[in-house]
């Protein structure tokens, strides 16, 4: 049995301190290797998304009901800022869901405030591991203790416009460099004549930086918040990309023009780095005539490095005051591991991390495309970063915003890296 219903109520955010005050850890005692087939329990499922994810997720809990019909799941979603609004208040109560759809960001937040079961002692027992690489499971891990399992993965990527780029005459950018990269997307922009270009200003994203600093042999933020450069690291990575800025790259005014969509969706661009589940996006936007894109490896730093890495589309976590964790687990490894739910929610989530839900899932050509990118790209891929800081999302807009005011030329590049300093400094010191 099951029910799902919709929250209409706007909901007031709370304080980091009082999700501190609200934290909790959970309990000592060992759980059980299964669910008691004859007990009754009702757990609570949250999480973001619209009516078509509603509806799989009424169909994943319906097959879940075939196998545990003594455990009733009453779901919830939201739109994603309406569901951590309304997880934060909860929080602050101490009567969060049992079980959390759960996105990276927010992942230390909420686990260093106590506010999610430790799931360790359930792998391999109620949550199945056999299908969970140990570099899946490791994107959960705050502080040594898991306490989330990521449903989907995707990885960072260079997709590329294969229209127009036969449009141009221009090959498909073969790998290489930095500096290799912005060679091509020049020649893109030259033999396009201004009625596109090659790609925009990659130092704009905070995620090439952290490819560069991995290949390095460093971190973005280390596991204790500290960052792993300095203003000149940051004044030399700005200031590689001037010659996009100069001419290569899509001006900054064009891409005002076609806002809410982006430069590359909109046929504006001819590649762009991106996190792999963007696809899908990109092609439904740029519509007609449109059937596939180029998904390649993104620049080289260093040869051999491992600078690429899996992160999570979601995950999914269970609250720390959960009065069932047993029940919880089961739910949780049913929705993460079995073939219904690889089968029902195909790609909704991102491609699966579990093999045997993805062996299950049916992907269409792009699904298929990505999911064979990150195969191609194993080589590269090292261990995943430490879990984002508290207040990473704030800091990854503020470098978005800086490298738009660098691209409109309405600040120098030390004034950006003063500013993202500063920014910096009130993040991790709050």
């Amino acid at each position: 049995m099951f029910t799902t219903k919709r929250a209409i109520t706007a909901v007031a955010v709370a304080t980091g301190a009082a999700l501190a005050l609200a934290g909790c850890a959970g309990g000592e005692t060992a759980p059980a290797e299964t669910v008691d087939p004859n007990e009754e329990v009702t757990l609570d499922l949250a999480f973001w998304g619209n009516d078509v994810r509603a509806e799989l997720y009424n169909e994943v809990i319906a097959a879940f009901n075939e196998e545990y019909p003594n455990i009733t799941v009453n779901s919830t979603f939201l739109g994603f800022p309406e569901f951590w609004e309304k997880r934060q208040t909860e929080a602050a109560g101490g009567n969060l869901p049992d079980v959390m759809q759960f996105d990276y960001s927010y992942l230390r937040q909420y686990s260093e405030n106590g506010l999610l079961l430790d799931l360790g002692p359930y792998l391999g027992s109620i949550i199945k591991t056999d299908a969970l690489p140990e570099n899946i499971l490791d994107i959960g891990v705050v502080g040594d203790v898991t306490t989330a399992i990521p449903t989907s993965t995707n990885a960072w990527g260079l997709y590329t416009n294969p229209v127009l780029l036969e449009q141009a005459g221009v090959e498909e950018f073969a790998g290489g460099t930095w500096e290799e990269y912005t060679t091509w997307m020049g020649e893109v922009t030259e033999a396009a004549g201004g009625e596109f270009f090659g790609g925009g200003d990659y130092t704009g994203r905070i995620q090439n930086l952290e490819l560069q600093l991995r290949a390095e042999g460093g971190e973005l933020f280390n596991e204790e918040g500290e960052p792993g450069f300095d203003e000149a690291r940051l004044t030399e990575f700005w200031e590689s990309g001037q010659a996009i800025r100069d001419g290569i790259g899509v001006p900054q005014q064009r891409v005002e023009e076609v806002a809410p969509l982006g430069a590359f969706d909109t046929a504006l661009t001819a590649s762009e780095l991106t996190w792999d589940n963007f696809g899908s996006g990109y092609l439904g936007n740029l519509g007609e005539g449109y059937t596939e894109l180029g998904l390649v490896a993104p620049p080289i730093t260093e040869e051999g490095a491992k600078d690429l890495y899996l992160k999570p589309s979601m995950l999914h976590a269970i609250a720390a005051n959960t009065e069932h964790p047993e029940a919880a687990a089961t739910l949780v490894d049913f929705l993460i591991n079995s073939p219904q739910s690889g089968e029902i929610f195909g790609t909704n989530r991102g491609i699966p991390a579990s093999e045997t839900a993805l062996e299950a899932a049916e992907l269409d050509p792009l699904s298929q495309q990505i999911a064979d990118y990150e195969k191609s790209i194993a080589d590269r891929l090292g261990d995943a970063p430490p879990v984002p800081i508290v207040g990473y999302g704030t800091l990854e807009e503020k470098f978005r915003q800086l490298g738009t005011e660098l691209n409109f030329g309405t600040i120098t590049v030390d004034e950006a890296v003063s500013q993202f300093f500063a920014e910096m400094d009130v993040v991790l010191n709050q």
